[in-house]
């Protein structure tokens, strides 16, 4: 028996008093490796809707971040989340943390593997001190309106968690949805919780209603309380593939800039697979040793799985129009508008659509149409438009850069460095580049070659050419950049030295 089933045996045992004297510390994990489609053209492949501002100042992960602010109980609680994402996001998972002072323990996942290996990952994360500890596991990109009521429903699921147990936090149905799982409530327990009997898939509508008639059924939230000693026991339990793989990740992993980065061979390794399947489908059968139950949680919560969801969750005119921006509204009613750009959008005798505008997109669709973007944006992906994975603007660890004007044979782009910044020593096969510098210094690499740049000095780095651009001073360098060759992509990098662990 390996040691973490040993733990998750122990604590279902007659002694489990004793085994959990020492009650361990509650440690928020914030699954934030969302690839964004619903929510396009604001969400976007390398820039999902956790790190977008949509109902509030501050975007979901920020917001998600500073969830357990305020919990007064009488648990220890970690004051650094862990935070799971993924290697195009980290940067500004990174900088959103630091924004708002939380110095989060960010786990980089080298490629998409669903939330059953993030969730192991955060779980080793959470034991790099030689203690176990209550995973408070919660989706990076959902809005709760009653933090009050989160605390409590959390309260009581920790409290299962210390039994041993995996404790999910359901949401009682106000109408049928098919956007959700559903979990299917078993035996009722003292407090208002129930055991769970099985997990359910979305559902179509019809089935939905029935769901909801019942009363038998709750949301899913994909929110989960467990022990990570339980929780690495049920993995290795359920899917050793997962366990094996992600443990060895760990083991070999290394650190860059403040954040851990598990080994990509290794990790890649593991089958992708989510929470509801690797685990909680398997929980319920004869011969589990683990037990799951269902906490009910009315918070006001909403996963703004479409704009449809972002406009219910949003203040609204007396006409019921939501807007973000600068939008204005003439005979309108129920109606979202954003403006992204900062363009004026104006909507006028429209009724029950959303308009949306970004710097190089608009999005028209009624809302009862919501769930057919996802199926738009697949087309935007076959055509091999940008427009499906990066907004114009892109941020990187280094700074950003905003793509400006594009043509067949060359793009011009406006580079950002923050000061103390560079970027990775590379070359390209295939395009040449000129620089510009218009504010700030630039220390720039070009083979041997090593040399400033002031305001309004430029420099030419030739095609297959090693070169490096950095930002020596105290404020931030900006140049113009313009690319010239047969291929701009930005898969033509090879990197050879890279502060951000990139090159690999």
């Amino acid at each position: 028996m390996s040691k973490v089933t040993e733990v998750a045996s122990n604590a279902k045992s007659e002694n489990v008093e004793q085994v959990l004297l020492d009650r361990p510390t509650l440690v928020q994990v914030i699954l934030a490796g969302g690839s964004g489609t619903r929510l396009w053209p604001v969400s976007r492949e390398q820039f999902p809707k956790q790190l977008i501002d949509l109902v509030g100042n501050q975007t979901l992960l920020q917001a998600t971040m500073g969830r357990m602010a305020g919990f007064s109980t009488s648990w220890d609680i970690a004051a650094d989340p862990v935070i799971v994402c993924g290697t195009e996001h980290y940067f500004a998972t990174y900088e959103q943390a630091r924004e708002i002072g939380v110095n989060a323990r960010i786990v980089v996942e080298p490629g998409r593997r669903d939330t059953a290996p993030a969730l192991t990952l955060a779980a080793l994360a959470a034991r790099t001190d030689g203690r176990d500890a209550i995973l408070i596991a919660m989706p990076a990109d959902h809005a709760i309106a009653d933090l009050d009521a989160l605390h409590q429903s959390i309260e009581i699921a920790a409290d299962y968690a210390l039994s041993g147990k995996i404790a999910t936090l359901g949401i009682p149905p106000d109408r049928p949805d098919t956007g959700f799982g559903y979990i299917r409530l078993g035996e009722a327990l003292h407090d208002g919780a129930h055991r769970i009997e099985r997990f359910v898939e979305k559902p179509a509508a019809e089935l939905a209603a029935q769901y909801v008639e019942s009363g038998n059924y709750w949301w899913n939230s994909g929110m989960f309380v467990v022990r990570s000693s339980v929780w690495l026991a049920m993995i290795e339990r359920f899917q050793p593939e997962i366990h094996a793989a992600c443990l060895q990740a760990w083991e070999h992993a290394k650190k860059a800039d403040e954040c851990m980065m598990p080994d990509a061979t290794e990790f890649l390794r593991s089958p992708s697979d989510s929470i509801d399947y690797a685990v909680m489908e398997q929980i319920g059968k004869a011969d589990s040793p683990f037990d799951g139950v269902v906490v009910p949680l009315v918070a006001g919560w909403s996963d703004l799985g479409s704009w449809d969801a972002v406009w219910q969750a949003m203040q609204k005119d007396e006409d019921g129009n939501a807007a973000s921006g600068r939008v204005l509204f003439e005979g309108a009613t129920a109606t979202y508008g954003r403006s992204q750009g900062g363009r004026l959008v104006a909507c006028v005798g429209t009724s029950n659509l959303i308009v949306v505008d970004t710097d190089d997109a608009v999005l028209v669709v009624d809302r009862s149409h919501v769930q057919d973007i996802k199926g738009l944006v697949s087309r935007i992906k076959r055509d091999k438009s940008p427009e499906a994975d990066a907004h114009r603007k892109v941020r990187r660890p280094w700074g950003f850069y905003d793509s400006i004007d594009h043509g067949d044979r060359f793009q011009v782009k406006r580079i950002v460095v923050m000061p103390g910044a560079r970027l990775s020593l590379q070359m390209h096969h295939h395009r040449a580049e000129h620089w510009t510098v218009v504010c700030g210094t630039a220390l720039v690499t070009r083979g041997d070659e090593q040399f400033l740049l002031g305001e309004n000095e430029s420099t030419y780095i030739p095609l297959g050419i090693r070169h490096r651009l950095e930002n020596p001073g105290r404020v931030p360098l900006q140049i113009i950049e313009v690319q010239s060759g047969t291929y701009l992509g930005e898969d033509d990098i090879v990197r050879f030295d890279d502060k951000y662990g990139r090159c690999g």
